[in-house]
Formats: C-alpha cells, structure tokens, sequence
C-alpha cells in the first residue's frame, strides 16, 4: 500500500467509469436502477464502456440481487458472464457488493448479524472470482447511514442518531470484515472505500453545527483506519448514540485502511448553514430553524471545488485518492465542463505532491430518481456519457470529452470555455452570502473567449429564445437580424460568417405566416428553402455546425397516429412545400446539419402564441375558438431550445422530431392549459376546423412522434412550468385582452413565430 512519504513514479491519472446500479429498499419495495436503465439485460454495454478508454469499472455484483434468498441459492449466472468479459475488455472491476442497500429480506443496516453476512458473501464472491482484485463491499457508508437511520427515507427507516451510528458501525464492521474474508482468498485484494467527501460552512451561529458536519464526513474512513478513539473529536458523540467503548475499540485493534480513499463529489456536497431562515424559501429551512442550502446557491465567492477536499483527505490519511463519482444534473455544456473542472483539479493535486489515481465518470449510463432520492419510481432521468432515452444508447458530448481525457488529447468541445452555472452570478437563489477568501483562481482554470454561435432570426419567438438561453447558459452567441446576415443572399451568410468564426450556426428565422402563404409562395420558398440552402453550403464549406428547423406541417396528416422521422413527407400546403424542400436540400448539401421538426410553440417570453392568447382571452371572459378536430402535439419554447442546444453540443444530425409529447386538440390543448391555471373554459368555443375559413389545408392529425427518442418533458410538466414563469401572472391577462376573433388553431406555434 503507498503511504503518503513513499517515492515513486506515478502512472497518469487514470478515467475509470461507474454504473449506477443502486438497489435501496423503501419499506417493502426495492428499487433497482438496473431495472430502469436495462444494463441487467445488456451485456453490449460493457463495448461501448471499453471505448470510451476507461481503465476500471465500478460494477455490481450485488447481495440482494445475486443471493437474495441465501447463499445456497444465489444464481451466479449474470457476474458469470459479465465480469469475464470486463477482464477481456482490459477493464478493471471494481466490485461493489452493497450500493445504498441494506441486504436481502432477512437482515438491515441496525441487524447485529449484518457484518458477518455480509462477510460471508463476500467471501463468496472472492472465492468464484478469485482474478478480482478491487473491491468496495459498501457504496457510501455515511451517506446511507443517513438516508436509512437519521432520515427515514430508506429501509429501516429510521429517524435517530441512534439508527445513524448504529447503521454506519455495522456497514462499516461489515466493509472490514467483507475485506478479511476476501483477502483469505485473495490477498492482493484492495479496498476501494467511497463515501461523500463535501464540506459545510455557515454563520457564526452555526459554526458548532458546521463543525459537527465537517467532522462527521471523515467517520467511515477514520473507523476503517482505526483513527476513531477517545481523542476523536465524536467519540463522545458516537458514545452518546449508543456506540459501546468495546466495539469502537474493535476498529482499532482490526484496522482496515482502504487502498484507495474514493471520493464521490457532487454539487451537493458543500453545504451553508444560516440561522437566517428568513433569507431562505421555505423548502430550504428544516425543522430546527435554520437553512441548509447547496453553498454554491448562496456563497457570494464561489467555492473552488473538490481540489482543497482532496488535499483536507491526503493530509488527514496519507492514502491514495480517487474521485470515484463525478457526475452533474445539468446542461450539456455544464457537464462537460463540471467534468473538466474536476480532471484539472485531480491533474493540481498530483503536480502539488498528492497520490491521486483517477477520476470516475458518473454514470455512464444516467441515473433514474435522484431529484427525489430514490424514494419513488418517477423516470426522471439524468444522462451521462450515453442518453437512453431512445432505442439506441446515444453517445452524448461526454463520451467524446472522455475519449479525449483517457488518450491525452486536448478537449475540442468549443462549449468548454463557458463558466459552469456554479460560478456564475445567476446561481445565487438568495441574497448573497460574503464567506472565505477568493480561492477560485488557485485551482480553477479561468475560461478563454471561445468561438460563438450565430443565430438568424433576432426578432422573432425561436431567435429570441435561443439568444436568452444561449445567455443563462454561458454559451457564447451572436444574433442577428435580416440585415446583418439575410440567409437567402450568399455574400451577406459568407461575410458573416467570416467576422464572428462561429463554431455553429442555428437559423431560427424564417417564413411563418401559414395562411399567407398560399398568396406569397415566392416569399416564403425563398426564406424557407433557398435561405436554409444557401445557409447549409456555407456552413458546410466552413466546416460548421447547423441547426435549422422545419415543421409537421410536412405531414398530410393521413397516417392517423404520431408520425416518426422516417415517415414519408406530403405536405399540403405551400408553407408545408416549403420546409419539405429545405429538409431534402439542407441534408443532401450538408449530411451533418441538424434539422428539427416541431410544431405549436408556447412559452412565456412572447404574448403571442396560442396557449397565452387563449389564457388571456378566457381570463378576461371573452370568447375564444379553437379547432376540435386538428391534433397537434405542442412545443414548449425553453424546453426546445434547451434540448436542440444540447443535440448542437452533442454533434447530432439529421431530422429530430421535438415536442411536449402528448397529442392533442388545438381546443383541448386551451382547455387543458386553463384548467391547470384556474381558467374558466365556459367561454371556450371548440369548432371543426371547417368552421374557421383558414386558406391553407391542415392535415388533421401531425403530432410528431419519434424513433429517435422523447427527449423533451412531458406537457402537463411544462404547462405548470410555464404558469410559474409567466411575467405578471394571469392577472396581467385581464389588463391586456386580445380581441375574441375565432383563433384558426393551427397558424400559430409554428417554427420560427
């Protein structure tokens, strides 16, 4: 084992991987991630894991799954085959045994009987692989202790810092004694401890509660180390909950330092405390008064990240350090860039004399649940290195960045030069905090200027939206009006193009009058499939990115069922002609452009779409018309734009079918969206789309599925985001009414508004 003096040659930092394969137990119901992700079916994931230059694997091999029922009845078939193949792949398991659970039925983290069955599983496992050589028996000791003994939300379910220490005592115990058993077959074998490695700072009213926290954090690895004695900072605490003297001093006399202390960081793991409840939301404030908030929320300095907590680690234990979790709910750009962050704070530590060994992508395949800690099965879903919302698992931006770190190429990604959201000033939810020194510069790489994204379309719903959100996001952009960069002329596209060097090119502008269009087909086939044209060969002479959007009114609506990206187009009308033909054209002049199909916008940064005139006008007591019989399905704006950059980031080509996902009536699309804002519909006037006199014809059913995958939230979801966004709220609507003339239902929410 290296030990913090020893000298030697250090090999690269290496990228590892993890599964997210937790199996937590809520009363009587276990959930499984492998149950939600499909990996327990899919042996051809462990390929697409090999080629993203992972060395190590954290993988399970997990007690409730394999021996739920008892030892003399465990079905090795799934490790049987999975573990071999990882060995053929040149990949490194990293076994975990327990990932957030408590065992099969018959025992739980307070059972005194847990340690030594948890031994002889292990000894189990070792004794069918006896090749492995990298275990972690326990996933988070501390953090479980807590979910499951102080929080009560996890089985046991208890609520006491008795059930706390009495959970962690026996995890721990059981990682000890799990390590002697497998030793007794293997002794090469090494530990690989993780837990949550975070730190909380607070007020000086809250300085002995930070304090506790701060010291709480180390306890699974000061036990195992044998660090936990009468001079320990909570051993009267832990005496106090119920630890005896005896069993305390059984870790000191059976020490099991791990071979590898892994860290799992997370934007949540620092924590402020603030008695000032009053400067906090409500959810933020807990049963005793005070905030407990994610410090980058409400530090006035950002913090500088996981580098200091890795030094605080070497510095108390002299071991070797992995990150072993990496991984972040957010934005495409935001995840490669919290995943660099972490990769150069690992490289600082190693050049600043730390035994830093690697950094673990977390999860590659996503993880289901976490926003509600795994207390219910909801499907929400956050990526990682691959996006399984489709058919296929898609490789996303992450997996090219990995590629890039594992083979020491430099990242390419022209979105890295943004600041993640967590040093922004936009991430702060109250006033800001003044805490600490400005320590940021010592460990964080400061971004460059990077090449921008042009967006065409300054005025209008989609130009609009793209340059908001290209802003909250840090992604730099340009947006353009007609005269800066009219896409149907090609010397005004090549001049712009050259001034800003854009590594992508999103055309959000566009012919949107649908009716109109039967009268002024020459305009809008020349802003609606030459511009997009013109735009689409420069882009791909200049080798950059495009974006450009089209519509289901390509559709003749005849299908009668939500139509897919490999459905045949038929348009019939000349607005629908029009995106027909930039469709074909775009794609056989640049194959990489990105075109999606979407359809009736709604959002809360423009009053003029159909589901805010439909709420303005029924709050005000008017009447308002809607089609009955056109089915659509309906686009929330921030939601599109969010997802289409992320597809941009991601490199994607081709057509995407984007939308809110549920198909609906243009009438039962106002009825639905008033209902869910305390709108009367008795004013609200359902017709047959014959009743309207609309000039274009309107296929009766395009609402747009996709083969490709729903990578959008569903509607109802964004509905309710839309009413809690609304500026002024509903009240606005009766101060600001449109006239109440019949609404065609089917000209508005269309591309490029």
């Amino acid at each position: 084992m290296t030990k913090k003096n020893d000298v030697h040659e250090p090999a690269p930092l290496a990228l590892w991987g993890g599964l997210e394969a937790t199996v937590n137990r809520v009363r009587d119901n276990y959930f499984s991630q492998m149950d939600q992700n499909g990996h327990a079916g899919r042996i051809s994931d462990l390929d697409r894991f090999a080629s993203l230059g992972i060395t190590a694997l954290r993988y399970p091999v997990l007690w409730e799954l394999i021996a739920p029922d008892g030892l003399d009845k465990a079905d090795w078939s799934w490790p049987d085959e999975r573990l071999p193949a990882l060995r053929s792949l040149g990949i490194d398991p990293i076994v975990g045994l327990v990932h957030h659970g408590s065992g099969p039925r018959d025992t739980s983290l307070v059972d005194p009987a847990f340690p030594d069955k948890l031994a002889a599983y292990a000894g189990a496992v070792a004794r069918r692989y006896p090749w492995v050589e990298q275990y972690t028996p326990v996933n988070e000791p501390c953090t479980t202790a807590r979910f499951c003994g102080l929080y009560g939300l996890w089985y046991p379910h208890e609520r006491s810092d008795r059930g706390f220490v009495r959970a962690l005592l026996n995890q721990c115990k059981g990682v000890a004694l799990s390590m002697q058993a497998i030793r007794a077959v293997n002794p090469r074998a090494k530990l690989v401890q993780t837990d949550d490695l975070g730190k909380t700072y607070s007020t000086p009213e809250m300085a002995v509660k930070a304090q506790f926290y701060n010291d709480r954090r180390w306890l699974p690895w000061d036990l195992l180390c044998g660090m936990v004695g009468p001079e320990h900072a909570l051993w009267r605490y832990l005496r106090d909950s119920g630890a005896a003297a005896e069993e305390l001093q059984w870790f000191r006399d059976h020490p099991c330092p791990p071979d590898i202390v892994g860290v799992n960081y997370y934007i949540t793991s620092e924590r402020w405390l603030d008695h000032r409840a009053e400067h906090y939301a409500p959810h933020d404030v807990g049963p005793e008064g005070y905030a407990d908030v994610v410090a980058a929320r409400a530090l006035e300095t950002p913090r500088p990240g996981v580098a200091p907590l890795l030094h605080e680690a070497w510095e108390r234990y002299g071991l070797p350090l992995a990150v072993t979790e990496a991984h972040i709910d957010a934005n495409r750009e935001d995840q490669l860039r919290w995943l660099l962050e972490i990769w150069q704070a690992a490289q600082q530590v190693r050049r600043d004399g730390v035994d830093m060994r690697a950094v673990t992508v977390w999860s590659l395949l996503g993880s289901y649940d976490w926003n509600c800690l795994v207390t219910e099965r909801k499907g929400y879903y956050e990526n990682g290195p691959y996006d399984l919302r489709g058919p296929e698992r898609r490789p996303t931006a992450l997996a090219t960045l990995m590629r890039e770190l594992a083979t020491g190429r430099a990242p390419s990604s022209p979105v890295l030069q943004g600041l993640g959201w967590w040093r922004r000033p936009q991430r702060l939810l109250c006033p800001p905090m003044p805490f600490g020194p400005a320590l940021t510069a010592e460990y964080v790489t400061p971004p460059e200027p990077g090449r921008p994204i042009l967006i065409s379309g300054a005025s209008g719903t989609l130009g609009s939206a793209f340059a908001r959100l290209c802003a909250e996001r840090h992604l730099a952009c340009h947006v353009l009006t007609r005269q800066e960069m009219d896409i149907a002329d090609p010397a005004s596209v090549d001049a712009a193009i050259r001034r800003y060097r854009p590594w992508a090119v999103v055309n959000a502008g566009g012919y949107v009058r649908v009716q109109r269009a039967e009268q002024d087909a020459e305009r809008c086939l020349r802003e609606n499939a030459q511009g997009p044209v013109i735009l689409a060969t420069a882009c791909a002479r200049h080798a950059i990115e495009l974006l450009s959007f089209s519509s289901d009114l390509v559709f003749d609506g005849s299908k009668g069922s939500p139509y897919v990206e490999s459905d045949p187009v038929a348009p019939l009308n000349v607005y629908g002609q029009s995106k027909a033909e930039a469709e074909q054209r775009v794609l056989a002049v640049h194959p990489r452009a990105l075109m999606v199909r979407t359809s009736a916008f709604f959002g809360p940064w423009d009053k003029h779409n159909f589901v805010t005139n439909a709420l303005r006008t029924l709050a005000a007591g008017q009447p308002f018309t809607a089609a009955s019989d056109l089915i659509v399905s309906p686009t929330y704006v921030p939601d599109l734009v969010d997802t289409c950059l992320d597809l941009l980031i991601d490199g994607e080509a081709g057509i995407w079918h984007l939308s809110s996902g549920t198909a609906l009536s243009w009438a039962d699309l106002a009825r639905r969206a008033a209902d869910l804002a305390g709108v009367s519909t008795g004013r609200l006037l359902a017709r047959p789309a014959m009743a309207l006199d609309m000039e274009a014809a309107q296929p009766v059913f395009s609402a747009l599925g996709s083969e490709r995958g729903q990578l959008m939230p569903p509607l109802d979801d964004a509905l309710g985001r839309y009413l809690a966004a609304l500026d002024g709220g509903l009240g606005e609507f009766k101060q600001d009414c449109y006239n109440s003339a019949p609404w065609p239902g089917s000209s508005v929410g269309r591309a490029e508004d």
